[in-house]
């Protein structure tokens, strides 16, 4: 989609891009993850624990002003009840290093990673889990209150069920609606306990919690089943925004594609269409998607913060068009009067995309994992020069 001319973003903008602690960070083998036999590892990742100021200072020379992160929290409370101090101050350098680069933090407290202490529990099944978040999120906001502004509590607890429950090919690999429910009951209550434990303790503090949206469409736009299964989705979109709005200080959107829905076929995004039209995933490139899913959103009468959107493409030649297309739907929604005051692409550098291991590459910076060394992707020169000016320019 050519830009016709120079498309200006409002003042104070955020542009950024997001990570999370156990796909990039390296040496984390106390969680649910590290621990499951079924499970390929993330081993060393990226080593960004070590080499987090090196990363920043790439993300800062690429125009960006935020960042989005994740905290480990089998770092930070090993064992049940023991919180460690030293994995506290490297998290509070890590932010003071954010700082010092002019990127503001958004935060994450967990990002489907369970302690291997929790998961043995049956995790967010269990109803104690949701004390124990709480717990932690009173430990780590009460001692980086002072560094954080943006705080997300919960990261995609849909995908987290849908992968978790439902198919299942993440752990805990239990598939089971009840045992859905169960975990879905206690992970609405974790957000909303957390939302007033951090206004308790951070009243300036801005809150919520990042949910996967698609767009859904019929396979056959002359079904009317196919017309009711997507609008029957849309509504489902919603499982965790609608218990949740009056804890939400602004949406958290992350946006990646668009599914086709058939009674024959279930969801899928794949129907008849070209490797042009596909992600290395499999998923297909469908900006226009962004706005209509802003649009049903607009009554909430939130903020926005688009805070995950992305792809896997390891070629490069669809990264820039892919980031390029949806920016320009973003800022007709901005032009409809919609609130959106931030974007960040997924993800700011290659890491282990969970079930599929590291071979998927959606970063802007790709990385050699035999030597750990950074390259900067073309695509990430083009997404610069919009960081850069607040604008997409022709």
């Amino acid at each position: 989609m050519p830009v016709k001319k120079a498309l200006k973003f409002p003042d104070g903008f955020l542009w950024g891009a997001a990570i999370s602690a156990y796909q990039v960070e390296g040496g984390i083998d106390n969680c649910d993850w590290a621990r499951d036999e079924k499970m390929p590892k993330a081993g060393r990742a990226c080593e960004h624990y070590r080499f987090y100021d090196k990363d920043f200072a790439l993300a800062h020379s690429l125009g960006q002003n935020a960042h989005r992160l994740s905290l480990e929290w089998s770092r930070l409370e090993p064992e049940e009840g023991q919180f460690n101090h030293l994995a506290l101050e490297h998290y509070q350098q890590v932010l003071s290093a954010l700082h010092a680069r002019h990127l503001e933090p958004f935060v994450t407290l967990w990002h489907f990673t369970l302690p291997q202490w929790l998961a043995v529990q049956e995790g967010w099944q269990n109803p104690k889990s949701v004390d124990y978040f709480c717990s932690y999120v009173e430990f780590v906001v009460s001692n980086l209150k002072g560094r954080v502004k943006f705080w997300l509590t919960l990261n995609e607890p849909e995908v987290y069920l849908l992968n978790g429950y439902i198919k299942p090919k993440w752990p805990p690999f239990k598939k089971s609606l009840f045992s859905a429910w169960q975990a879905k009951r206690n992970l609405i209550k974790a957000h909303q306990q957390a939302y007033l434990i951090i206004k308790k303790i951070q009243p300036s503090a801005q809150v919520s919690l990042p949910i996967n949206f698609s767009w859904f469409s019929p396979r056959n736009k002359y079904s009317p089943i196919d017309w009711w299964m997507a609008r029957l989705a849309l509504w489902a979109n919603g499982i965790f925004l609608r218990p949740n709005k009056k804890c939400m200080d602004f949406l958290a959107i992350n946006y990646y594609t668009r599914r086709m829905v058939s009674i024959f076929t279930g969801f899928r995004n794949e129907f008849g269409m070209t490797n042009e039209q596909l992600t290395d995933m499999g998923w297909e490139i469908y900006p226009k998607g962004i706005y209509q899913i802003l649009r049903r959103l607009k009554k909430y009468h939130l903020p926005v913060y688009i805070t995950e959107n992305g792809l896997a493409d390891q070629s490069d030649k669809k990264r820039w068009p892919y980031i390029r297309d949806h920016l320009i739907w973003l800022h007709q929604a901005i032009e409809k009067g919609i609130d959106v005051r931030g974007y960040f692409y997924w993800s700011l550098m290659d890491n282990f995309e969970w079930a599929d291991g590291f071979d998927p590459c959606f970063g802007l910076i790709e990385i050699n994992y035999r030597t750990m060394e950074r390259f900067i992707r073309p695509s990430a020169w083009q997404y610069a020069k919009t960081c850069q000016s607040n604008q997409l320019l022709r």
